[in-house]
């Protein structure tokens, strides 16, 4: 088999700026993380979001510190750290992992 055996069916999942959306706004949950730079998350980011750098030393710290119980709904520039963050997420024992696929550059929804 592959990287991972056929038990491990937790998956990062894939979501449409809409779908990412709507789900954020209806999950009690929810908890959105910008895995961008400081500066790129000073320019423009998504409301209600918390900044956790994926390129920061101690962003494998940051995030073994949040709660595996929540779902999270993490976003980037375009999609491409954030499912690689969703991924290191999911080694670590979460299990409700969703990436803004289009990343920032593709949400219609509302930006700070």
């Amino acid at each position: 088999m592959g990287l991972f055996d056929s038990a491990n069916k937790v998956q990062v999942i894939d979501l449409d700026s809409s779908t990412f959306e709507k789900q954020l706004k209806e999950d009690k949950d929810a908890v959105l993380i910008d895995v961008r730079t400081k500066g790129e998350h000073v320019e423009a980011k998504i409301p209600n979001s918390q900044l956790i750098d994926i390129m920061d030393p101690m962003f494998l710290d940051k995030i073994e510190q949040l709660d595996k119980d929540k779902t999270y709904y993490l976003y980037c520039r375009s999609g491409n750290r954030s499912y690689h963050a969703g991924r290191a997420m999911i080694q670590r024992g979460f299990t409700k992992v969703y990436n803004l696929e289009p990343g920032i550059i593709g949400w219609m929804g509302e930006v700070e």
